[in-house]
C-alpha cells in the first residue's frame, strides 16, 4: 500500500490517479474524501460540533479499516490521507498491522495550498495553510514528494523508484513509527 499523507489541496488525490495510470498493474485509490462523500452531508449540517466531531472520527476510522480490509484482501492500494490528528495516525498504525505500508510525505508551499485552495469551490480557505504544519509532525518518510516543486508525473516517477529499489518491507517508515508509538504507550 502506498500512504499519502499531506495537507488539503496538497495534490495527493491528483497523484494517486497518476499512480494508477503508471503501475503496470491493477491498484485501487481510496481517499478520504471519497468515504467523507457517502455521507448524508445535508444531515451532517443539522449536527452540533461535539456531534460532527464524532460523525468525522467514525467516518476517518471506518476508513481506516476499509483501506484496511482491501489491502489484508491482497489488493495493491494507493490511499491518500490527512493525517492533522494524531490519533488518525496512531490507528492507522494499529489496524495496518500486516501491511506493507510506504508512507508518502506529499508537501506542498503556503502559497500554493492557498491558491489551490481559493480555486476550489469544496474548502474553506486557510484549511490547508493550518493542516500543512500538524500533518508532517511524525516527521518520518519512506519517500517526501513536493508539488510546488515537481509535476505529478515526477512525483509518481519518484514513488515508483522507491517502490523499485525497495521491494522488501524490512526497513520501512511505518513499521519505525508503530515501534515509536509503541514505545511512547507504554507504561
Amino acid at each position: 500500500m502506498v500512504l499519502l499523507n499531506g495537507a488539503s489541496s496538497s495534490g495527493k488525490t491528483t497523484i494517486a490517479r497518476q499512480l494508477l495510470g503508471d503501475f503496470a498493474t491493477p491498484w485501487f485509490h481510496m481517499g478520504v474524501d471519497m468515504f467523507g462523500a457517502m455521507r448524508a452531508e445535508e444531515r451532517t449540517h443539522q449536527l452540533e460540533p461535539s456531534e460532527l466531531r464524532e460523525v468525522l472520527r467514525r467516518t476517518r476510522a471506518g476508513f481506516h479499516r476499509a483501506v484496511a480490509g482491501m489491502a489484508q484482501a491482497g489488493n495493491d492500494i494507493v490511499m491518500d490521507h490527512v493525517l492533522s490528528e494524531r490519533w488518525r495516525l496512531h490507528d492507522l498504525l494499529i489496524v495496518m498491522q500486516g501491511v506493507d505500508v510506504i508512507f508518502v510525505g506529499v508537501h506542498c508551499s503556503a502559497a500554493d495550498l492557498t491558491e489551490r485552495e481559493r480555486r476550489r469551490h469544496d474548502r474553506v480557505s486557510g484549511t490547508a495553510v493550518g493542516q500543512s504544519a500538524q500533518v508532517h509532525t511524525h516527521g518520518l518518510y519512506d519517500v517526501e514528494v513536493d508539488t510546488s516543486t515537481a509535476t505529478v508525473e515526477q512525483c509518481s516517477a519518484q514513488i515508483r523508484k522507491y517502490l523499485r529499489l525497495n521491494p522488501s518491507p524490512t526497513t520501512r517508515a511505518f513499521d519505525r513509527l508503530r515501534d515509536l508509538d509503541a514505545a511512547d504507550s507504554a507504561p
